[in-house]
Formats: C-alpha cells, structure tokens, sequence
C-alpha cells in the first residue's frame, strides 16, 4: 500500500555506524509510495555506500555542495523547497551541533538551513556523549525550535558500551514519518492531557520526599498523543527526560501543585493520561530552615497528600481516564481495585522489579486493565510503542461511546 504517495522526504545520513539503518529506512519509505531523497555527509559515505541508497531510492545521492547536476536549479535549495519532511537519520553529535549552531559547511547542513519543513532527527551516538552537556544543551536548542526527535535506545553499542545512543530501529521511525504526513489524525480536534515525573514534597529548603520517575512514560504519551493530531497538556514534576516539543508545557513539583494544574484544565480536556508517580504523602510540617543533625534521632511526621486519580475520577463527565499503578506484587488484584475506587476507563499496570520494565529506562511491559478484568498484556516493548497501543486502545473504546474521535 503506497501510503506515502505524492510525499517527498529528504534522508540525511551522518557518517556514523548506524548508518546501515538509513538503507532500511529508505528502501521502507520508497515501497510506501514517498519521493526519497538522500543527502550524505562524507563520513556517512565511509559506512554505506552511495550507490546502495541511490538504488534503493531511484534517484541520484546529494554528497557535495559544489556538485551541481542540474544547472537551472541550485541543488541544496531545490531539495529544501521540495521536502515535505526533512528526516536526518543517523544524527552525529557532529551535525547535530552544526543544526543548533547553523553551521553550514557540507551539503547536509547547508541544506538544513534551507529548509522550512518540518524536521525529525534520530540521534545515534556512543552513551558518553549523548550525555555530554555540549549535545544535551544542542538538543534542547533544537527542541526549543520545533526540531522533533526520535530518541535513541539503550542497548548495546558499537563501541563496546551498554547505554542510551543507539539509534532508534528503522521500522518506528518509518511508523513515526507515517503519522507525521498522513492527514489522518484520529484526534484531530481532541485535548488530551498527560501527567508526567514525581512530584517532589519539601521537608525543609535543602530536602525533599520524591520517587524514581524519569518522565519518560509520560512523554512517550504526550509525544504519541501529539502525533495522532491531539492539542496536548503536559504537567509534569521532577523529571529526568527531554522534555518533549510541540505540546503545551505546565512545570510543578508537589502534589498540590499538580492537583491544582490539573483540575484547571481537566474541564476543557477529553482524554486524561495520569502517568505521573505522585507522592502519597507528605511532610506534616515543612521546616523554614535547614534541619540541623543532632546527636538523636528524628521523627519525621507524614500525612495523607490529596489523590489526583480519584479526585478527577469522581469529577468527570465525558471524559477519557487512564490511570497507571506502578506494582511490586499481586499486580490484577492492586490494579483493579485501583481502577474501580478511582473509576479509571482504563488502567495501566507494570511491575517495576521486572528488567526494563521500571523506572528510568525506555522500555515497558504492561498490562491493561478495565472494570471487567484484563485487557491485553503486552510484552516489552519501548514506551513509545506501549503509548501508541494504549490510545488506539482508548480511541476504540471512546469511538464507541459516540465522541467523536474519528
């Protein structure tokens, strides 16, 4: 089925060893009907050949700024115009730090500048320097421009490492240029907000009460939810992800913060993802000054902090609820109490002790939940791919009930 018919993507590759990927990608995209064309840094040409991407594209592979083919258009400009999708898969730390920086001295770079598409870019680079802040501080620049990222996964490395960098597989970035130029956006018109982090409870200026949420659950909601054509809300709290773009960013730290940003929109709002791990308890008193040790013990004295959940739970109309419990044990039988006193549509259900299935990593395994029992129990999967399941879970179900998602 040629989805992409009539689509043209322009492909750049950066010289790294994910640049192998980008032959998979492209050969996806051209059987889906999309005009591919290939622009490649000189180092990428020392990983994959040229000739391998201009076959599988049909068309000649742009490699040096001063090449000019065709002498009644300048080459870099004419692939700017003609993009409707600017895709640069493999990103390098090196053009990544060109983009935010708009330096633009070989051909993918100059091109970049030119461009007014929308842009994707699917990092890919050893775990140490992901992490560096001189690549951490690029791509938030980019982030903050609308320069839409696919993050890397945690694995194996070419260089040996175990970590965060590589780039992510072929067939999700396909899935994601997918959703990103097809006109069908099943929630077009629909506001969906997401919850995402830990929530943070002051015991004096220098301490505080938190959990081990990274955001990045939440995220993959808000970035899916997004891309299924939703105005989206993110509230969220501590958090230790990139924050995504393209959505609407509300920023607290405890749990009453949180209530309270939540309740100030939950009105207006269709679809409600609580992914955040909320403190349940707090401080009964917040010190004004630093605690000083002493030579006994202390007792810190906690009270009950408001539930979110149940609270917006008892306030709906025609709301879309989906809760999330984050288990040890017994995970159907604290799952479905949960969702019953809360009154979620949906529930969310991980154990957290299983590997890659906790905090802080860019994978889950979940189970979904209704009133009548279980729903689906997916494998690991990454957390994006377990968001995009659980609202085509959701949509299916508020399809039914008559509100209107397409």
């Amino acid at each position: 089925m040629q989805m992409l018919k009539g689509k043209t993507i322009v492909l750049g590759v950066s010289g790294g060893i994910a640049a192998y990927k980008s032959a998979s990608l492209c050969s996806k995209l051209a059987q889906a009907g999309a005009d591919v064309r290939v622009i490649m840094t000189q180092s990428a040409t020392k990983f994959i050949g040229p000739l391998t991407l201009q076959t599988l594209s049909r068309h000649p592979v742009a490699i040096d700024t001063f090449d000019e083919h065709d002498a009644s258009v300048v080459q870099h400009i004419d692939l700017a115009d003609a993009a409707d999708l600017f895709v640069i898969a493999p990103a390098t730390a090196n053009i990544i730090g060109k983009m935010a920086c708009g330096i633009a001295d070989d051909m993918l770079s100059t091109t970049y500048l030119a461009t007014t598409a929308p842009v994707l870019v699917a990092p890919a680079m050893n775990v140490h320097m992901y992490d560096h802040p001189a690549v951490q501080a690029n791509l938030r620049t980019l982030r903050e421009r609308g320069v839409m990222f696919y993050d890397p996964a945690e694995g194996q490395l070419a260089c040996g490492y175990v970590g965060k960098g590589r780039m992510a597989e072929p067939e999700l970035v396909f899935d994601k240029i997918v959703s990103l130029l097809l006109d069908d956006k099943p929630l077009a018109g629909k506001r969906v907000l997401v919850t995402a982090g830990g929530t943070i409870e002051r015991i004096d200026p220098v301490r505080y009460i938190t959990n081990d949420s990274s955001g990045k659950m939440g995220f993959a909601f808000a970035e899916a939810a997004r891309d299924m054509g939703a105005e989206v809300t993110l509230i969220y709290a501590g958090v230790s992800a990139a924050l995504p773009s393209g959505v609407e960013l509300v920023q607290v730290d405890s749990t009453q913060s949180m209530l309270e940003a939540v309740l100030s929109h939950f009105s207006r709002v269709d679809l409600v993802v609580k992914a955040a791990a909320v403190a349940d308890y707090r401080a009964g008193t917040v010190a004004e000054q630093k605690i000083k040790k002493k030579e006994s013990n202390i007792t810190l004295e906690l009270v009950r902090n408001p539930d979110i959940l149940q609270t917006i739970g008892e306030q709906k109309t025609s709301q879309f609820i989906i809760g999330f419990a984050a288990e040890t044990d017994h995970i159907e039988q604290y799952a479905l109490d949960k969702l019953r006193r809360k009154k979620c549509d949906l529930l969310i259900a991980n154990d957290v002790t299983e590997p890659g299935a906790g905090f802080a990593v860019d994978t889950n395994k979940v189970t979904v939940f209704d009133e009548n029992g279980q729903v689906e129990a997916m494998g690991l999967l990454s957390k994006r791919e377990v968001a995009q399941r659980v609202l085509n879970l959701a949509m299916t179900r508020m399809r039914s009930a008559g509100n209107g998602v397409r």
